[in-house]
């Protein structure tokens, strides 16, 4: 069991949500960071109080780093992380995975080529909602998984990315894993087909008008409908162009042929089909309680309570009683540090950290991180081509003996 050395490859405004993580994590020895701008790095380092790796190319020769946190922009994360891949590096990406269906495949390769991890930090896996539906589908609550639907609506003036060069009018299925991560784990299944359509922007102001932008893009919001190998079918829509701003990752609706569940606000509600009523066969549970933060719960009488959380109150730190499994079995030194994204960092680093230092592939492993990017990938072909259904190559299961 080695311990790791991570390098941080990428200073800006997400990445400092995960350095202290990795620091205190009794799996790890040293953490490193690295930025192109030299003061990003400079500043890291005096926060974090660790040292400055001046290139990402110092990164991948020095033998002592054996981990890379790669928190570049979404659209370079596939070189990076091939690169770090051929180095002998171990990598935890932010998501997406990678920008072309070639570079998730060549990741899986090489993952399993070099016996190596990879580890894609998708938060939305570990969101109260995904974890309530994948255990209500185990428990047969469903029935047989028909149709699910899971969304990420952020306004593209409200984004990391909005306003930079370029980078404002990406496809927003290129970055579908939130709401694949979420539907497809509660599904239990992955992609075969998929049909798409997007929303031809019509705001004028130089980001979505196709040439304004490197991937010749024109729809700020996109929308696909996915067969799954079990059958069933989920749909999901990236929207960036919505004036609906929080929560903005969700799963709304799963029904199977048994029950269903559907949410809306702060109301998680669960109907299951009850045989033994004579009338009636609809038993209606809310489950808010058990899948709402504790502050969420705890104000749920507040006078101004919809319009809080439609504005994201409580949805940061705060946990909920369904991740009370999870909260169990993080190390003691994660107490006092903040947490983010409903609760979900510190799981993530853990994964990836236990990960390595076990040498046993984490659950968001290449495997599941290419299921969870490539159909989104496949479905802009679709949208740009009207519509026109296309099948997803699929990578295949993690190899049992690696997990």
């Amino acid at each position: 069991m080695e311990k790791l050395t991570v390098a941080f490859v990428g200073c800006g405004s997400f990445a400092r949500n995960f350095v202290e993580l990795f620091q205190v994590h009794p799996a790890v020895e040293k953490v490193y960071v690295c930025d192109l701008i030299p003061e990003r790095a400079k500043e890291y380092s005096e926060k974090f109080n660790c040292e400055i790796i001046p290139t990402f190319e110092d990164i991948l020769a020095d033998k002592s780093i054996n981990c890379i946190a790669n928190f570049t922009q979404r659209h370079l994360h596939g070189d990076i992380v091939i690169r770090a891949l051929k180095a002998g590096k171990h990598v935890y990406s932010a998501v997406p995975m990678a920008s072309e269906v070639e570079e998730c495949q060549e990741i899986v390769k090489l993952v399993k080529e070099n016996d190596l991890i990879y580890m894609m930090g998708e938060t939305c896996y570990y969101y109260p909602c995904a974890m309530y539906c994948r255990e209500a589908n185990k428990a047969g609550k469903f029935g047989k998984f028909a149709y699910g639907a899971a969304q990420y609506y952020h306004n593209v003036d409200y984004i990391s990315y909005g306003n930079r060069p370029n980078e404002g009018g990406m496809p927003p299925l290129l970055y579908p894993t939130h709401s694949t991560g979420m539907i497809l784990s509660a599904a239990d299944s992955y992609a075969v087909r998929v049909v798409a359509f997007g929303y031809e922007d019509q705001e004028n102001d130089g980001r979505f008008q196709g040439t304004d932008n490197q991937w010749n893009n024109k729809f700020s919001n996109q929308y696909v409908m996915m067969l799954l190998a079990n059958g069933a079918t989920v749909r999901v829509t990236e929207a960036r162009r919505f004036g609906w701003f929080k929560p903005s990752s969700y799963i709304s609706a799963v029904y199977g042929t048994k029950g269903g569940y559907e949410y809306s606000n702060a109301q998680h509600i669960l109907v299951e089909m009850d045989t033994s009523l004579d009338r009636e066969n609809a038993k209606l549970t809310d489950v808010s309680d058990y899948v709402n933060s504790y502050a969420m719960t705890e104000n749920k009488n507040h006078p101004d309570f919809k319009n809080l959380v439609a504005n994201c109150a409580w949805q940061g730190s705060d946990v909920s009683p369904i991740q009370e499994p999870e909260i169990a079995r993080l190390p003691e030194s994660y107490g006092p540090i903040s947490n983010g994204h409903m609760g979900t960092h510190k799981f993530l680093i853990d994964d990836f950290c236990k990960a390595v230092y076990n040498h046993k592939q984490p659950i968001l492993n290449a495997w599941t991180a290419a299921r969870y990017t490539i159909p989104g990938l496949v479905a802009i072909e679709s949208a740009n081509k009207g519509g026109m259904p296309i099948d997803v190559p699929d990578c295949g299961d993690c190899p049992k003996e690696l997990m």
